[in-house]
């Protein structure tokens, strides 16, 4: 359940309005842990205790069961980092071994993140105040009549949790509308974001593409064919960075390398270095599972 999470997926505050609309080029993505927000179940589990911890500069919290089992057991579900420790290991033995598993938990943990970000893409009613997932941020759907245009609250290429999305939308309008504003909006900043992104891997690569086609096919995230065209699909947009930096470096170095050749995976490393982490998270996710909105 969403209100027994550890990570506070979507998280309530919003924030000022700035004054400028426009994002500036983006630098290289680092394939690194967002940072991971966390707060308190309102209820713990019988005989648990909440604790919270920084790896690697991420705060997080845990809970915490003592039992008689002769080991620290580690897992992760979908109410988040969950700790079985013997009663008489210390704070400080267990908090040295949480240090010493920090990336494969902070992964796991990123991972359920981006899970629940999807099923709550699922749940999406169309209503105001629905939340969807824009470049691994949650931002809040709004209909504002007196606007002549939809207006995004924030940096379009660098938003935040809770950054508004205005629709000029009178009240009485559908959910079918709002749907369809908000899907025309995604698509025109995927293809703006997905061209920023693609510049910067053909410049790495010393590379040119004859065009970018989007698309939503069920079974790929992208394309590229002989003729240079590289197909996207748009729906990448609900991902954070770094798996989008994955998708454009895949296809870019395709250009080069029509293959999945030894070559080619080390071209793709040329490009980004890191992009083992970003691989691994998408494998957890498939076009298919997303709803086309």
């Amino acid at each position: 359940m969403l209100d027994r999470l550890q990570l506070a997926l979507f998280p309530k505050s919003l924030f000022p309005l700035p004054n400028e609309q426009e994002a500036t080029p983006l630098p290289v993505t680092k394939a690194k842990p967002a940072q991971l927000p966390y707060c308190q179940p309102a209820v713990l589990p019988l005989g648990t205790q909440w604790h919270t911890i920084t790896l690697n500069g991420v705060t997080l919290g845990y809970v915490l069961k003592r039992s008689k089992r002769k080991t620290v057991g580690l897992s992760v579900n979908d109410s988040g980092l969950q700790i079985t420790a013997p009663v008489w290991v210390s704070t400080a033995q267990l908090e040295s071994v949480l240090q010493k598993k920090a990336n494969w938990i902070i992964t796991k943990l990123q991972q359920l993140q981006e899970r629940h970000a999807l099923l709550a893409l699922q749940q999406i009613t169309w209503q105001n105040g629905d939340r969807l997932p824009y470049l691994g941020q949650a931002i809040v759907l709004q209909r504002n009549p007196v606007l002549p245009t939809t207006i995004f609250q924030g940096e379009c290429f660098a938003p935040q949790d809770g950054n508004i999305l205005y629709l000029p939308l009178r009240p009485e309008a559908d959910s079918a509308q709002m749907r369809d504003l908000t899907q025309s909006w995604l698509q025109q900043q995927a293809r703006r974001y997905f061209e920023q992104r693609l510049q910067h891997y053909l410049d790495k690569g010393a590379l040119t593409m004859q065009r970018l086609r989007l698309a939503a096919p069920a079974k790929r995230w992208g394309s590229c064919n002989s003729d240079g065209t590289i197909m996207l699909n748009w729906r990448l947009i609900h991902f954070p960075p770094h798996l989008i930096d994955y998708v454009v470096a895949h296809e870019v170095a395709h250009l080069k390398e029509m293959n999945h050749s030894r070559a080619f995976w080390d071209f793709v490393e040329f490009l980004m270095p890191d992009y083992h982490y970003a691989r691994a998270q998408l494998r957890q996710h498939e076009p298919g599972t997303l709803p086309l909105l």
